[in-house]
């Protein structure tokens, strides 16, 4: 049997999309996200929220491959959404990785052109956790960034951090204004990185 979407699809997704915007407007702060969802596994409330708030029949969406493999995901997402499903990275709008150990490289995306660099992909991963700089305490886990909307400069902490992000990060910011644009998920939050935003060494 189908899984709900939103109960109120309207205001619903408003909240995601502000807690969206919010998140990359402001690198590094986490976000609560309002997702009030039980989708089919191994989805998770807050990459279908975010699906549900953001996608639609004009913008492609990419599955890790967990996520491929169980139908029912991609038969949630369809009919909630109306998005096309792609298998191929590099043409989508969004990508949903439930397995952060195992996303692609960042290059393998859509990087958008010139003219039109906000044809990039928006990367969506599910984290087991998000906290500030100073609220998870786990060897190489720190992201320390720097760039627009941020004051100085902010730390966060990923569990688990995709292999080699804080370079993959930097080339992805060294090649503004194309790159790719990060949603980071954890129960209950959401963290941004923009492309705009320098992770330091």
């Amino acid at each position: 049997m189908l899984r709900p979407g939103f109960a109120d699809p309207v205001h619903d997704a408003q909240g995601v999309f502000r807690a969206v915007l919010d998140a990359l407007a402001r690198p590094g702060t986490i976000q609560p996200i309002p997702a009030r969802l039980d989708p089919p596994a191994p989805l998770t409330p807050e990459l279908a929220a975010i699906a549900l708030a953001l996608t639609d029949r004009d913008t492609p969406v990419w599955l890790d491959p967990v996520l491929a493999d169980a139908p029912d995901v991609a038969a949630y997402l369809r009919f909630h959404t109306g998005a096309p499903l792609t298998g191929d990275p590099a043409h989508a709008a969004f990508a949903l990785v439930r397995e952060p150990a195992h996303c692609p490289p960042l290059a393998a995306f859509g990087q958008g052109t010139p003219a039109y660099p906000d044809t990039s992909t928006t990367v969506i991963l599910a984290l087991d956790r998000i906290e500030d700089g100073d609220g998870l305490r786990l060897a190489g886990s720190h992201l320390r960034l720097a760039g627009p909307g941020i004051r100085g400069t902010a730390s966060i902490a990923l569990a688990p951090m995709p292999a080699g992000w804080p370079e993959a990060l930097r080339q992805n910011h060294a090649a503004f204004p194309l790159g790719i644009d990060a949603l980071l998920t954890a129960p209950g939050r959401v963290a941004g990185l923009p492309r705009s935003t320098l992770v330091e060494p």
